[in-house]
């Protein structure tokens, strides 16, 4: 009855303090909402359509797959390889786990701490002591000078989060962990775009070879039906010599272009986890790959589909719960620690009536002076929550920027293709009429070379603008932030993105 007078005095006693912060706490809160301070103002006009756009606005958006569009074997087999074996999407996942793990440190100091102890104590006192009167030596009654102490018990801790500074410091820690996985997702899209970027640039490589080796060829006849007609008298040493040079000038971007393709290979081995000595690609032409249908969808649905954006959104997230945690560092802190268990002289008793023993405290620590430690914690964080804003509005405005800019890439670059392809057309056949004639002797060898480059020239720079095109249409499906799955399939995008930006801090 005793030892619950005790217990229940100690109980109230505890109860008294946590009321007193409670208090407290009910001061601090009607002197001002601490989540509702730390709520940046976003403030970003979100525009209704795209400018450059081509069809209904309310377009799909991008597969998750989008590159089976190209309806390309090879570059589909090398998307997935980098996908399971890309170094950076690797580093990026490592960088989850570690996210995680702080997610469960700090999740840590909302739960007890407890450990279990056990110890035995061996003493001996020396025998100079009590050999005064009344002392007897070596037996007879005398107090053993050796003695043993055993003692098995579970302590405990814990710190009332009254202000919530280690929730705010846990919710943090979550938001930070979600971003994340978006870094994750971003550095998966940058890796796959790049992967077909490279790819067509091994393309584009070999296009140009064919080309220029066909182009050879092409000049190489012009070249013996001019010595032909110089050991026929008809022509001049000087026509030889000018169209050896020409020859000699395509011949010249053969290794370029072999160069190109060789090194376009081994950057792309390393985009797949591969080492370029054992890593071939065979490749075709860019005329073999399809040129896929984009459709840009809204731009309220860019926020939520774009990776980078939802990243820079948690990371302002989580800048917000710091600055909150920061702030409850100003007020008490109360710890709750005590032993419990059994301590007895005798192992064999130690486990029974009377053994255990119990002890219980609070403690209660308010910060008075530390030389402005607090404060500028509290300053640092806020100056965090800023820098994570205007990041957050740049990838914002950046997202809209990178749409724009690559429809205008598609758009200029499929004209840009059509036109040349049209050059080409027209050069190839002044090439072909110029050739007739050479061989009926009735043609001027100026006319054939001015022919002659605009041809080559002609066919080099169609390579030159499919290519673009093709890496024009795979840099609007990385800004429109295709290849990941955003929501799930009974999670709708909403119309306002910002109406719910804060919705996990109500």
């Amino acid at each position: 009855m005793r030892s619950y007078r005790r217990y229940a005095g100690m109980n109230a006693w505890l109860w008294r303090l946590v009321g007193a912060a409670g208090a407290v706490a009910s001061v601090v809160t009607l002197s001002g909402c601490l989540l509702d301070a730390d709520k940046p103002d976003i403030a970003i006009d979100v525009p209704q359509s795209y400018r450059y756009t081509r069809g209904a606005p309310e377009a799909a958006l991008p597969a998750l797959d989008w590159w089976r569009g190209f309806r390309s074997a090879e570059l589909t087999a090398l998307m997935e390889q980098a996908q399971t074996a890309n170094l950076d999407i690797a580093v990026a996942m490592a960088q989850i786990l570690q996210a995680d793990a702080q997610v469960r440190i700090a999740g840590a100091t909302l739960l007890p701490l407890i450990d279990l102890n056990g110890s035995e104590t061996a003493s001996k006192t020396s025998q100079q002591l009590g050999t005064g009167a009344g002392s007897v030596r070596g037996g007879g009654g005398g107090v053993s000078p050796f003695s043993r102490l055993y003692t098995a018990s579970l302590s405990a801790s814990y710190i009332v989060d009254i202000w919530g500074k280690n929730q705010a410091a846990l919710k943090a820690s979550v938001e930070s962990s979600t971003a994340s996985r978006y870094a994750r997702e971003v550095v998966t899209l940058t890796a796959i775009a790049s992967v077909a970027d490279t790819y067509f640039q091994v393309l584009e490589a070999q296009d140009r070879l064919r080309i220029a080796r066909r182009n050879l060829t092409d000049a190489t006849r012009i070249l013996d039906l001019i010595k032909q007609q110089f050991a026929a008298g008809t022509s001049s040493d000087l026509n030889v010599a000018q169209q050896e040079s020409l020859v000699e000038q395509v011949r010249a971007v053969i290794p370029i272009y072999e160069q190109l393709r060789l090194q376009s290979i081994a950057a792309l081995a390393v985009l797949v986890g591969r080492t370029p000595e054992r890593f071939t690609v065979r490749g075709s032409s860019l005329n073999n790959i399809t040129v896929p249908r984009v459709t840009p969808g809204l731009p309220s649905t860019l926020l939520m589909q774009r990776p980078d954006v939802r990243q820079a959104e948690y990371l302002l997230r989580s800048s917000s719960y710091s600055i909150e945690s920061a702030r409850a560092a100003f007020f008490p802190t109360i710890q709750l620690t005590g032993p419990l268990g059994y301590q007895s002289a005798a192992l064999r008793v130690l486990f029974g009536p009377g053994a255990w023993f119990y002890t219980a405290a609070a403690g209660l620590t308010q910060p008075l002076f530390d030389g402005g430690v607090l404060l500028g914690q509290l300053e640092l964080q806020k100056g965090l929550q800023d820098q994570y804003l205007q990041a957050y509005r740049k990838a914002v405005l950046s997202a809209f920027s990178n749409v724009e800019q690559a429809l205008i890439a598609v758009q200029q670059t499929t004209e840009a293709e059509r036109i040349q392809g049209n050059v080409v057309r027209s050069s190839r056949r002044a090439f072909e009429l110029s050739e007739q004639q050479l061989k009926a002797g009735t043609l001027n060898l100026v006319t054939l070379l001015q022919t002659e480059e605009t041809l080559f020239t002609a066919e080099d720079l169609l390579s030159v603008d499919r290519f673009n095109r093709m890496v024009a249409i795979v840099s609007l499906f990385q800004a429109l932030g295709g290849g990941w799955p955003p929501a799930g399939p009974d999670e709708p995008l909403p119309r306002d993105p910002f109406a719910t930006f804060w919705a996990p801090h109500e």
